[in-house]
C-alpha cells in the first residue's frame, strides 16, 4: 500500500524523515493480509533465504541466519536515557546525543537496493484498554512475516491509532545496503557484530536497531517494545510490565478456576509450564500467554494481565512430546523455522526433539552431514543451533484459553518466581505478603553450570536474574523494585496477587535411581505444586510457617502416581535448608543488593534482615 494513504500527521512526518535518511529503493505500507504474507514468503523462498516445509508442515518455512546474528547480542544493547544513573548498574548505557549521532551515520543510505515496510502493530488484542501500539519500520521481509505472526498487524492498526493517537516508533535496518544489480545471494543480510547496535530511548519512547535481522533484535514489538520501553511506560503509568507466562488453572470437580503468571530466567521451563499437561486427574491447564505479560488494576483493585504479543517465539530444541507437546502441535503449520535442522524429506529436527533422525540432515549452517542415531550432539557440533527458534501462531496451540484475547484481560490470583537451583531453595514456597514476594523476586537466579560457562571458577556461583527481567528493564533495576512495592500500595493484601517461589531443580547427584539426578520429575508433575497453589489462594490450611515462609503440610502435596524415588526425595525438597540459606543471605548481603546502592528499596533490606533473624530464631 502507498504509506502517503497515513492520516495521521505526526507518523508521516516520522516515516518521511526515515525515508529521507535510510534512502529505500522502495516504500510499502503494509496491511496485514495473508496475500501479503504470502507474497513476501514466496520474496524470500525465491531469493533462496528460506526452505518451504510443504511435505510436513503446511505453509511453513525454515530459515538460517548467519552464525555472527543467531541470537540477542546483549553487549549491544543499549538503554540510552539522558542520565547514566537512570539505565542503572545491570544496562549498557551511552549518551542519547552521542549513540543517535552514530547511529544516524549507519541508517545514512541504509537501505540503498532494498524496500522499507511499514508495519502498524498492536501489543495486545486489538481495542483493549492495557494494548498499546507501535509503527516499525524494518527492510527486512524476514521481520515482517514474524512481526504478522506475533502482533496484531497490518491496516486495521491504523485505524484503531486515528489521527492523532500515541504510538512507539520502532527503526529497524539489517544494515546490509544493496548496490544497483547487487543481490543477497541466498545469504542471511546482517552487519558486522561490533556495528549492531539495539537501542532504547525511554524517555522518547523510541526504538531504534541497527545491523541483526535476529528474534528480539529486529522484531521490535518483543522485547524491546513490550518489556525495555513497555517497563518505563508502566512504571510512569502505574501498572506492570513483566517477563511472565499466564496460565488458567481450572479444577474440574467445580469449575472453579484461577489465572496464574510466572517469572524464569531462560532454560528453567517457562514455555513448557505455560502449555502444561497435568498429571493428576481433575485438573485442567490452558495457556493466555508463554513470555510476556502486561497487568493493570482494574475497577475491583484486582490486577487484569493481557498477553501483548500473538505468537509464540520458542527454543525450538528441547522441545519435545514430552516436555511441550502442545507448542509442537502448535508449530504443525503456518510456522517460521530458524536454524533449525532440515531432514532429507523437508521437515524439521533439533536436538531433544524426542526421536533421532535418519539419513542426512542439513544442518544450521547448510551443511549436509550424517543424522546421529540419538537426537543428542556433542557440545560445539550440533545440527540446530542451540537457540533455534519456532514462530507460530498462539491461536494454534491445542490448550489456549478462549479468553486469551479478551480486551479486560484475566485476573491474576498468583504470582510464580523460579530458577535452577541444585540446592537451598525448595520445591515450593509462599511468601507472607506483597513486599516478602518482591523481595524473592528481587533474588531470584540460577546456579552457574559447566555446562553454562566456560570458566572453571564460576561453576557453583549464583547467577542473579531479578524477576527475570535483567536483559529488559529498561530503567535502574533498583527502582523497578521500588516500583513493585509501590504496586503493592494501590490496592489490598487480599486483592493483590499472592507470590510463590518454586524450583524444580533440585538434584542428588548420588541418587543414581533419580533420571539426571534430579529430585522432582517437573513437567506435568508440576501441576501437583500448582494444586496446592490453587488451595493456598483459597485461603486453604494447608501449609506450615518456616523461617522462609509458608510452606506444604505434609501430605499437602498429592502424590497419587508419583514413582517411589520421588515420594521419597519429596520431605528432602520441602525441608528449610538453614545453613543454605545463611550462605544465600551473604552472597545478596555482598554480592546482589549492594550493586543497586540508593536505588534499593529499604523494604527489601528489611526483608533480607527478617530473614535472617527467623533462621536464627
Amino acid at each position: 500500500m502507498d504509506y502517503k494513504t497515513i492520516k495521521h500527521a505526526k507518523i508521516l512526518a516520522w516515516v518521511e524523515e526515515c525515508i529521507k535518511m535510510c534512502e529505500p529503493e522502495k516504500v510499502y505500507l503494509c496491511d496485514g493480509s495473508t496475500a501479503e504474507y504470502d507474497r513476501l514468503m514466496k520474496k524470500c523462498v525465491d531469493a533462496g533465504l528460506a526452505t518451504p516445509l510443504s511435505n510436513k508442515k503446511p505453509n511453513s518455512f525454515l530459515f538460517r541466519s548467519l552464525p555472527s546474528d543467531v541470537a540477542r547480542v546483549e553487549a549491544r544493547t543499549f538503554i540510552s536515557s539522558v542520565k547514566e544513573e537512570d539505565a542503572g548498574p545491570t544496562n549498557h548505557w551511552i549518551d542519547p546525543v552521542e549513540l543517535k549521532a552514530t547511529m544516524k551515520g549507519l541508517y545514512k543510505g541504509c537501505m540503498h537496493g532494498r524496500t522499507m515496510y511499514i508495519i502498524p502493530f498492536c501489543m495486545g488484542p486489538l481495542g483493549s484498554p492495557i494494548s498499546k501500539n507501535g509503527i516499525e519500520i524494518t527492510d527486512s521481509e524476514y521481520v515482517v512475516l514474524n512481526m504478522d505472526i506475533m502482533t496484531r498487524a497490518g491496516t486495521k492498526v491504523l485505524d484503531i491509532i486515528g489521527t492523532d493517537g500515541e504510538f512507539v516508533p520502532c527503526l529497524h535496518s539489517v544494515g546490509k545496503p544493496l548496490e544497483k544489480g547487487e543481490s543477497d545471494n541466498g545469504i542471511w543480510p546482517c552487519a558486522d557484530v561490533e556495528h549492531k547496535y539495539i537501542s532504547q530511548f525511554p524517555e522518547e519512547r523510541l526504538i531504534w536497531s541497527y545491523g541483526s535481522g535476529y528474534g528480539g533484535n529486529a522484531l521490535l514489538g518483543k522485547k524491546c517494545f513490550a518489556l525495555r520501553i513497555a517497563t518505563v511506560l508502566a512504571r510512569d503509568e502505574g501498572w506492570l510490565a513483566e517477563h511472565m507466562l499466564i496460565l488458567k488453572l481450572t479444577r474440574e470437580s467445580d469449575g472453579a478456576v484461577k489465572y496464574v503468571t510466572g517469572a524464569f530466567p531462560s532454560a528453567c521451563g517457562k514455555t513448557n509450564l505455560a502449555m502444561l499437561i497435568p498429571t493428576i486427574p481433575g485438573w485442567k491447564v490452558e495457556t493466555i500467554g508463554d513470555d510476556i505479560a502486561w497487568m493493570k488494576f482494574g475497577e475491583d483493585g484486582r490486577l487484569y494481565a493481557i498477553n501483548p504479543e500473538a505468537g509464540f517465539f520458542g527454543v525450538a530444541p528441547g522441545t519435545s512430546a514430552e516436555s511441550n507437546k502442545n507448542a509442537l502441535i502448535a508449530a504443525e503449520k503456518n510456522t517460521i523455522f530458524t536454524n533449525c535442522a532440515l531432514t532429507e524429506d523437508k521437515d524439521v529436527w533439533w536436538e531433544g526433539i524426542g526421536y533421532a533422525a535418519k539419513g542426512k540432515l542439513v544442518d544450521w549452517k547448510g551443511v549436509s552431514r550424517d543424522a546421529l542415531p540419538k537426537d543428542k550432539s556433542p557440545k560445539g557440533e550440533e545440527f540446530a543451533h542451540p537457540n533455534a527458534r519456532f514462530t507460530a501462531p498462539a491461536k494454534q496451540c491445542p490448550c489456549i484459553a478462549p479468553e486469551w484475547e479478551d480486551p479486560k484481560g484475566v485476573p491474576i490470583s498468583a504470582i510464580l518466581f523460579g530458577g535452577r537451583r541444585p540446592s537451598t531453595v525448595p520445591l515450593v514456597h509462599q511468601a507472607r505478603s506483597w513486599n516478602h514476594g518482591v523481595f524473592l523476586g528481587s533474588i531470584v537466579g540460577s546456579e552457574i553450570t559447566a555446562a553454562s560457562t566456560i570458566n572453571a571458577a564460576e561453576v557453583g556461583k549464583i547467577r542473579r536474574d531479578p524477576f527475570a527481567i535483567l536483559p529488559f528493564c529498561g530503567y535502574n533495576m533498583g527502582d523497578y523494585f521500588a516500583h513493585w512495592i509501590k504496586i503493592g500500595k494501590m490496592s489490598t493484601e487480599d486483592k493483590l496477587p499472592k507470590i510463590f517461589y518454586v524450583n524444580w531443580f533440585r538434584k542428588d547427584e548420588k541418587n543414581d535411581k533419580l533420571p539426571g539426578g534430579f529430585m522432582w520429575p517437573g513437567y506435568g508433575d508440576n501441576s501437583r505444586v500448582l494444586a496446592w497453589i490453587f488451595d493456598r489462594c483459597d485461603g486453604k490450611d494447608n501449609y506450615v510457617d518456616t523461617p522462609i515462609g509458608y510452606m506444604p503440610k505434609d501430605g499437602a502435596i498429592n502424590t497419587e502416581g508419583l514413582a517411589d524415588y520421588y515420594k521419597a526425595t519429596l520431605p528432602e525438597i520441602l525441608k528449610v535448608d538453614v545453613e543454605g540459606w545463611k550462605k544465600e543471605i551473604k552472597d545478596i548481603r555482598e554480592n546482589h543488593y549492594p550493586k543497586f546502592g540508593k536505588h534499593l528499596p529499604k523494604e527489601l533490606s528489611e526483608c533480607l534482615d527478617d530473614l535472617e533473624k527467623r533462621l536464627n530464631a
